[in-house]
């Protein structure tokens, strides 16, 4: 990411006004379109045949669902790993922190997001629900007396979130069930830890289903802006889920939406967000926006290079990272 000269602002609790969101999106746009770094993920057949070069950028306010945008915005691919954050506030909703918290764990890994010693060294502990092991148990918890009630009950809800319904991407999904065979082991595993208590490649059905949702930046930028508006979304003004379960979603994509690398992200960008390997990310900014960056090119760690460079860019410009602040002008007291 990138350490530049850019002009940085200091968060204020609102952003710019709309001229200057919007110029700033196009400023990013232009900024990063020629950057082809990153190869596109090909361990799922049907995404290496996703263009490379399709780039969109889309924020979301949370004040009028104003929303700014440059290039390929609808454009829609497969949510993969983002539908994580999504399905888990799902789930908290349901069944309230300190449950979800036990069964399902805050820590990251330190390890790759489909690692199976992970599930060993820990107890068969899941850890937290942004890796595959966390996001297979968070899904076994979804309501439903059947494999199809859970499916449907997560396709709406992320369709609440998003403001539209969303419907599923069957090759993908057809890709992905014909090589889930290590999402299927790690099911089995954490079955015999007690942590799934349905059956579990069932379970990896619903899970593989809920990652080949279609979305689009927009939709990823709105799905954001819900999280960061205390569960309400800006373009239906329906409350999808409460201002505590957004805390606690967000608190977990802070320490562990990028994977290995969330300390760097969080660290260069100061805002809570989440990767999907198809080149999707989602960022948060509390109270303000949603940010969805679509460019398929990853780094070493399934991450999108160009994602990740518009979103520190915009959290600098824009002055969204959380952890900013400037010295307060001392006002003397005595007289």
């Amino acid at each position: 990411m990138e350490t530049d000269n850019v002009a940085q602002l200091v968060s204020t609790g609102h952003l710019p006004g709309w001229d200057d969101v919007e110029s700033l999106v196009q400023a990013a746009y232009r900024r990063y379109s020629l950057n082809h770094d990153g190869t596109v993920a090909d361990y799922i057949p049907v995404l290496a045949e996703i263009d490379p070069d399709l780039f969109g950028i889309c924020v979301a306010q949370v004040d009028g669902g104003a929303v700014h945008s440059a290039g390929d915005v609808d454009t829609e691919f497969s949510i993969q790993s983002i539908s994580k954050a999504f399905v888990y506030a799902l789930v908290c909703e349901e069944f309230g922190h300190r449950t979800v918290r036990e069964r399902i764990g805050v820590n990251n890994t330190g390890l790759p997001f489909n690692s199976v010693v992970a599930i060993e060294l820990n107890d068969g502990h899941p850890m937290n629900p942004m890796v595959n092991a966390g996001a297979i148990a968070t899904t076994a918890l979804i309501p439903g007396a059947t494999p199809a009630e859970q499916w449907e009950r997560i396709r709406l809800g992320l369709s609440q979130f998003a403001g539209r319904p969303l419907e599923l991407d069957g090759v993908v999904y057809q890709s992905e069930s014909e090589t889930n065979q290590r999402n299927r082991a790690i099911a089995r595993l954490l079955e015999s830890y007690g942590r799934v208590e349905f059956n579990p490649l069932d379970v990896v059905d619903v899970y593989t289903k809920q990652c080949a949702l279609r979305v689009s930046a927009c939709d990823l930028a709105v799905m954001g802006a819900t999280l960061a508006d205390g569960g309400v979304n800006p373009r239906t003004g329906e409350q999808v889920v409460s201002a505590q379960v957004c805390r606690d979603t967000l608190a977990i994509l802070a320490a562990n939406g990028l994977y290995e690398r969330s300390g760097e992200w969080l660290f260069e960008i100061g805002l809570p967000g989440k990767s999907g390997v198809t080149g999707g990310i989602v960022t948060v900014a509390p109270g303000k926006a949603g940010i969805g960056v679509f460019s398929p090119r990853l780094d070493f760690a399934g991450n999108s290079v160009r994602g990740q460079l518009v979103t520190a860019y915009l959290s600098r410009v824009l002055g969204l990272n959380i952890f900013a602040s400037a010295a307060h002008p001392s006002q003397s007291t005595c007289e």
